[in-house]
């Protein structure tokens, strides 16, 4: 079998998998995005589909507002045990949100899962290891890997937490996975920072609790330095398969060119792993995750990322794929009568708050999403329309807009403190079609009263929106959204249907 990674596309960071029998399931980070953590379903590593979240309810947990692309739920491990699956998470709050390291569980990772049940132990990227003898391990990142006992159902810390490695000298030593193999207790982990210098690092152990001995090759997973189209590989998680293969699943990133800029977010990237009885594992091509990977280990074919993704708003409640900035507001969109209905609150695209905003993932550096919108704007400053966002500082957007008591349709562009309107155009109508293409140097508006009849709006440039510029953490998406910039919109705007084509 031959694949390309990534195998899960687009804003998809800081993997974590198990297995249950044939089924494999991996959760990803989505910081100020919600629903939170979604959970992934596959069969075969290759083709993965989604069906679901984890954190689903406002009553879960309340994400931190005013910190975009920099707080949230960070790097959540998911493990399987005794019919439970359990997530660890780290909800990052830089406000009077309550946050923290928690853990939720479900029977049915399809389902609803509980509600989070707190730990009291610092740092991030959490993980959990149940041990033959029954015993539970939590292993954290706070200035070093620590390792203590906890009871995962009420998130107790049992006795001492013990550091049991700092790292192989690369900065930011986090994202700790303890794996038992042959009687011994391999400790994977990763350096570098989460940007180009990224890698993963490995150590084992006879004993659980150390000492704990470096791998000679580390980093035994790194991009760092090569001439690839992948960069920033970290952030790992192990797994075996039925038949006794092992495999990685880490993110990467995929920049634009040279100089390096990447504005899809952090990727789930695929990488074969031999791992002998009593060695050490082996990963990728003799240390680097490449692009396509050639594998007997695999059987099948991977899924073609071409074709037309079409959403007309038919169900009660949006697919998996459509996420909103922060908490929703309940009534600030509905679903009625074909159409998904936003209405604007008194917030602007700019302000880092709970907005009528409804996104998913650009996952492809060349694609086209198109939106039919219906607005009656009955106040200045209203406004509907489609937008690429990185964040609250950094988008552009095309926009149904009313201005001095008239209709006309604008292409904004923001990037940091810089705010213009780059063009505004007389537009009378409710209902305009917008399309906007996304390419590696560019994305571009269009309008027009249907999609086969559309008119050139404007351009900007795609480096602007990327995270080297202007982010943190996530990758860019393509919104749908109201504002009434400074008053409610009298009127809600009414998304007939969206296509995300490849």
């Amino acid at each position: 079998m031959i694949y390309n990674n990534p195998v899960i596309a687009g804003f998809h960071p800081d993997p974590s998998i198990c297995r249950v029998g044939d089924d494999f399931y991996l959760v990803n980070s989505t910081f100020e995005y919600f629903p939170g953590i979604p959970v992934y379903h596959s069969k075969d590593l290759v083709n993965w589909q989604q069906i679901g979240h984890c954190i689903t309810r406002n009553e879960q947990l309340a994400l931190s507002k005013g910190q975009p692309n920099g707080s949230g739920l960070f790097a959540p491990a998911i493990r399987y045990h005794d019919g439970i699956f359990y997530v660890i998470c780290t909800n990052v709050t830089y406000d009077d949100t309550y946050g923290g390291n928690f853990i939720v569980w479900s029977e049915n990772p399809e389902g609803d899962w509980s509600d989070p049940v707190y730990i009291d132990a610092q740092g991030i990227d959490p993980s959990l290891f149940f041990d033959e003898d029954g015993k539970v391990y939590y292993t954290g990142t706070n200035n070093g890997i620590y390792l203590c006992e906890i009871n995962p159902k009420t998130g107790e810390i049992l006795g001492e937490k013990q550091y049991i490695w700092e790292g192989s000298g690369g900065s930011n030593p986090e994202g700790p996975h303890i794996y038992k193999k042959d009687g011994w207790y391999y400790l994977l982990i990763s350096e570098g920072g989460t940007e180009y210098g990224h890698m993963i690092t490995m150590a084992r152990s006879e004993k659980i609790a150390g000492p704990y001995v470096a791998c000679e090759k580390n980093p035994v997973l790194t991009n760092r330095s090569l001439d690839t189209p992948v960069k920033a590989v970290g952030h790992a998680d192990l797994v075996d398969d039925a038949d006794g293969n092992w495999w990685a699943v880490c993110l990467g990133i995929r920049p634009l060119g040279y100089p390096f800029r990447h504005n899809l977010g952090r990727e789930t990237m695929l990488v074969p792993v031999t791992w002998e009885s009593g060695e050490w594992p082996l990963f990728g091509e003799n240390g680097m995750l490449p692009l396509t990977v050639e594998t007997d280990k695999l059987n099948g074919k991977q899924n073609e990322r071409k074709g037309v993704y079409q959403e007309h708003f038919h169900t009660k409640e949006l697919a998996p794929c459509w996420n909103f900035i922060y908490n929703p507001v309940s009534e600030l969109y509905k679903i009625e009568n074909e159409g998904l209905v936003l209405y604007g609150n008194e917030c602007s695209l700019s302000e880092a708050d709970s907005l009528a905003w409804v996104g998913r993932r650009q996952e492809d550096h060349e694609c086209i999403a198109r939106t039919q919108v219906i607005f009656e704007r009955e106040q200045d400053g209203e406004e509907a329309g489609i937008t690429i966002y990185m964040n609250n500082l950094h988008h552009y957007e095309a926009a149904l807009t009313r201005i001095d008591d008239k209709g006309y349709i604008i292409l904004r562009r923001q990037i940091g403190s810089l705010w213009k309107i780059e063009r505004q155009i007389p537009y009378v109508k409710d209902k305009v079609v917008f399309e906007l293409h996304c390419s590696k140097e560019f994305y571009t508006f269009w309008y027009g009263e249907s999609k086969e009849e559309l008119k050139f709006l404007g351009k900007g440039e795609t480096d602007y929106l990327t995270t080297e510029v202007g982010g943190r953490f996530t990758g860019n998406y393509i919104g749908l959204y109201a504002a009434g910039n400074g008053n409610r919109c009298r009127k809600g705007a009414k998304f007939r249907w969206f296509e995300y084509q490849v």
